[in-house]
């Protein structure tokens, strides 16, 4: 009781939910005072680049970063700190991700160390190479698999959405058993359904038959606890925004052996070995993929994020928002017409509803009259729109700093909404 206590007083920590009734952490989370202090502190008294200088205002930058680095490795659970990449967030961490491990695949997965081990010139079509995605992805986990698998001959497959909203494992165990699958790269909860997706099963499976798993944990991240080391994914992406820090940060995990032999993304300072203008050795992991300055107060500001929820627990957040989100599901049934997108129970955080006879966009403009903030339209989602026959939806989505009362809000304004429309 007390825990459920001390996350119900945590709302004090958020300023900007003194003025609104905000249901749309899907998209970002609103931030703490913490978070917001740490960066201010940062900026204020120790603001300097990293591993360039010798005077105290870089070395103490340099600590802070590298510390920052270090409570990512923890939160998730990696292996080494040397696993962890700073990216801008989850789009940047899967586009880099899509081209390092392609362009990898091309050269033929052999340990790529500099400049002239990348080859230019054209390449036959890889057409036994297939990378696999899920028909629950987020646009961000659709098109980069496109470009760069159209860019070295390679078929990119999905695997079906069942009508409750889960995967048909059934139809990804055929895919991957192939033996031609190299990555498969999936949600593990689907920001337009609430689907949680049962990625260590999945990732089981592709071990077997040769194949990576990379898994976008943009929303997961901020409602259960993540042990990489459990889950034995190969890869990992998330975004600071989403997890109560600043944006323009992100993480791309990857296991040291894989990091270390694909070809980096960028090219530029901090990502060399040696230098001369004809030739570049590049770096080992992390450094190799950030290259150029990095995003330093971000970074500062997504080390708090993590310290203030680990304050908090994980385990304790989601206990107290699975409870929300039953509450929510019960007001949800009380409105007429109220059709929910994906009716597996196996879901959180998200529910994602229609009308036959009122627009999203309608019910969310009318929301806001009433003072109540909810996403409307197809959610970077459209394949899954496609899949269950609509055009867009409306969303809530809840955190841990939403309560009881938020919902009542919610719900009174949707009904006033539909009664409207009618």
């Amino acid at each position: 009781m007390t825990k459920t206590c001390n996350i119900t007083q945590a709302r004090k920590d958020f300023p900007i939910l003194q003025q609104y009734c905000y249901l749309d952490s899907a998209a970002t989370s609103q931030k703490p005072v913490q978070v917001i202090e740490a960066m201010r502190e940062f900026m204020t008294n120790s603001n300097g680049t990293v591993r360039r200088g010798v005077y105290e205002l870089s070395v103490q930058s340099t600590q802070a970063f590298d510390q920052a680095r270090e409570t990512v490795r923890k939160f998730i659970n990696a292996k080494s700190s040397n696993e962890i990449i700073f990216t801008k967030g989850t789009t940047e961490s899967i586009n880099m991700l899509a081209y390092s491990f392609t362009e990898w695949l091309r050269l033929g997965q052999k340990e790529i160390t500099n400049t002239s081990e990348i080859l230019t010139s054209a390449s036959a079509p890889h057409n036994d190479i297939e990378i696999l995605i899920s028909g629950l992805e987020h646009h961000a986990n659709i098109v980069p698999w496109q470009i760069h698998c159209n860019r070295i001959g390679a078929k990119l497959k999905s695997i079906p959405v069942l009508d409750n909203g889960e995967l048909d494992l059934e139809a990804c165990k055929t895919l991957i058993a192939s033996g031609k699958v190299k990555l498969v790269a999936v949600t593990a909860l689907a920001n337009s359904t609430g689907t949680i997706v049962p990625v260590k099963k999945i990732t089981e499976l592709a071990h077997q038959h040769g194949a990576l798993v990379l898994v976008d944990g943009a929303q997961a991240v901020a409602h259960q606890k993540i042990d990489l080391q459990d889950l034995d994914v190969d890869f990992f992406a998330f975004s600071g925004h989403k997890l109560y820090g600043p944006t323009g940060i992100g993480v791309l995990y990857g296991k040291e052996k894989y990091l270390n032999a694909m070809p980096p993304y960028h090219g530029g300072g901090e990502m060399i070995d040696k230098v001369t203008l004809t030739e570049t050795s590049f770096a080992q992991a992390p450094f190799r993929f950030e290259a150029g300055t990095p995003p330093i107060v971000e970074a500062i500001g997504l080390g708090a994020a993590i310290d203030y929820i680990a304050g908090l627990g994980i385990e304790n957040i989601s206990q107290y928002e699975n409870e929300l989100y039953s509450y929510a599901l019960s007001k949800a049934k009380e409105i007429e017409g109220l059709k929910i997108i994906a009716s597996t129970e196996n879901k959180t955080s998200i529910i994602s509803f229609v009308f036959d006879d009122i627009g999203s966009f309608d019910i969310g403009t009318m929301m806001n009259e009433h003072g109540v903030a909810i996403r409307t339209g197809h959610h970077c989602a459209q394949p899954v729109m496609t899949r269950f026959g609509v055009d867009s939806t409306a969303r809530i989505s809840i955190a841990f700093y939403n309560n009881k009362e938020d919902i009542d809000k919610c719900f009174e304004a949707l009904a006033k909404t539909v009664r409207i429309f009618r």
